[in-house]
């Protein structure tokens, strides 16, 4: 299909929207000819069961044995200016093996900080977020409780981009900062952690990079100047001798709607939305178009001597630095690691820890994917289910020559929809369906209080930041006592990383930087 052949007013309609017609455009002959691959389930699924060689668990203090020449060989690869039997224990009789305790990990992780970047998907706009019926449905009981505070902030973060929303709700009912900001101040601070560690250029390690998209990256952009002078900022980045709100960016376009199943193929662009003539529909191609969006990023990393990248949402206030798993990562020699946290019951949507029919791993979705029943019946059995937290830690050296395939061989998803607008088709693609890609994918089974503090609802942050039945917090009597403990514990858990990761301290009934 070529652009001229389209008229004029879907055209301006569209790119004003912020569609690359172009690219949706080759998109569409790609579709239509197959190239892109399939979305069929393979089930049946098997959740795997712990222990598993390729899980890691990372509630426990962690440990690694290697035989002393491998373990050599690795730390040499890296370019680690110690020996492994320097931080580790050696174990003659064993064969000549070394045991790496967390310390000894901990030193490897944080001397790898300048081969690591750590991305963000930050791209998405707090439309949803604020979502009364959403919300409600999430939090069922508590939401009356809640109404007042929520009220009072849904209308401050309406249509801004999530990662410049507040992250968490202060002791006192007013917002924090945002998710942006609290990111590049951890950043800092693991850098300032290396130079003193190593005596290097703190502005070497830990480039930042992001994935925004055409409706956000003007805002972001706006705040990232901002912030380059905010005192949770500028003075760490003084002593790091950098400019702390400094980061790579690539910006995703929308996509546009195509024809319904029932217009069969070949499929075209959806344009005749409420019903009147060349008129289209602009929509979000997913996350897992950040292989195409990104991928110049990862080709610079890769070129520049950076050997490892996370990426995660910004959402998610547990997503930090972690040099313990970078260096169980960097030393599997493993192409990609996840993190998965042991499922809570405010865990019923999203995407869990399985095995498709062929062994290998993938991500399945509750529900069309994989039934909640079979999971209940799992952890009655004694088990534990693996819910996906959305980060990934990647070896450039490995991924980036999939780089060109990889948007050809994510599974594509193509739903049909029947909306106010009419019957059309949305594609779109998931970026932890590429665990089931992958040969020989790594997993970090984590605590979902210390790793995965994601705000997808304005209510999870409310209730985590003041949980129900805590001061500032409330619940009514007939509340589902389990959320009610879910978020008691999450709480800890943010108090732990605010002091922590972050560096604030509670002053007053606000935090404020230590």
């Amino acid at each position: 299909m070529e652009l001229q052949s389209l008229h004029p007013d879907l055209v301006s309609q569209l790119a004003a929207e912020g569609v690359d017609l172009e690219r949706m455009l080759r998109f569409l002959d790609d579709f239509n000819a197959g190239k892109f691959g399939s979305s069929a389930p393979a089930g049946p699924y098997v959740i795997p069961a712990m222990p598993d060689p390729a899980i890691v668990d990372r509630c426990v203090p962690a440990t690694l044995t290697m035989s002393l020449a491998d373990a050599r060989e690795r730390f040499d690869e890296l370019g680690l200016a110690l020996s492994p039997e320097s931080i580790g224990a050696t174990e003659a009789a064993a064969g000549g093996e070394v045991i790496l305790d967390e310390a000894a990990l901990r030193a490897v992780g944080i001397r790898l900080y300048p081969k690591t970047a750590f991305g963000v998907l930050n791209g998405g706009a707090a439309t949803s977020y604020a979502d009364v019926k959403k919300n409600r449905s999430l939090a069922g009981e508590h939401f009356e409780s809640y109404r007042s505070r929520f009220e009072s902030l849904a209308g401050s973060c309406g249509g801004l981009p999530k990662g410049v929303t507040p992250a968490f709700i202060n002791p006192d009912g007013t917002g924090g900062d945002s998710f942006l900001l609290l990111k590049l101040r951890m950043l800092l601070l693991h850098r300032l952690a290396w130079g003193e560690l190593t005596g290097g250029d703190p502005s070497t390690a830990l480039p930042a990079f992001q994935m925004t998209s055409v409706h956000t990256d003007a805002a972001i952009a706006s705040a990232l100047d901002e912030y380059s002078d905010h005192p949770w900022i500028a003075p760490l980045a003084r002593r790091a001798g950098m400019d702390g709100s400094a980061m790579l960016t690539g910006c995703q376009s929308m996509m546009a709607a195509i024809t319904h199943s029932s217009e069969g193929m070949p499929r075209r662009l959806f344009d005749r939305a409420w019903g009147r003539e060349n008129a289209g529909l602009a929509m979000p191609g997913g996350h897992g178009q950040n292989f195409e969006v990104l991928a110049p990023i990862y080709r610079g990393l890769l070129a520049r001597g950076v050997r490892y990248a996370w990426l995660g949402n910004i959402d998610n206030m547990g997503f930090t630095v972690d040099p313990v798993s970078l260096a169980l990562f960097a030393l599997s020699g493993r192409s990609a690691a996840f993190e998965e946290s042991f499922r809570t019951p405010m865990d019923v949507k999203g995407g869990i820890l399985v095995r498709d029919s062929a062994g290998r791993f993938t991500c399945a979705d509750i529900g069309p994917a994989i039934s909640a029943d079979e999971m209940f019946a799992f952890e009655r059995a004694g088990n534990r289910v693996l819910f996906n937290c959305g980060v990934g830690l990647f070896d450039l050296e490995r991924l980036v020559p999939l780089l060109d395939e990889l948007p050809y061989r994510l599974p594509l998803r193509v739903t049909d929809q029947d909306k106010d607008a009419g019957l059309y088709a949305q594609a779109e693609q998931i970026t932890w369906e590429v665990i089931g890609l992958l040969d020989d994918p790594l997993f970090f089974a984590v605590d979902k209080k210390r790793r995965f503090l994601a705000a997808k609802m304005l209510m999870e942050t409310l209730m985590t930041s003041l949980p129900p039945g805590a001061p500032g917090g409330s619940a009514p009597a007939d509340a589902d006592a389990d959320i009610g403990a879910v978020s008691a514990d999450l709480h800890a858990g943010l108090v732990s990383l605010l002091e922590g990761e972050y560096a604030l301290r509670r002053v007053g009934a606000r935090w404020c930087p230590r």
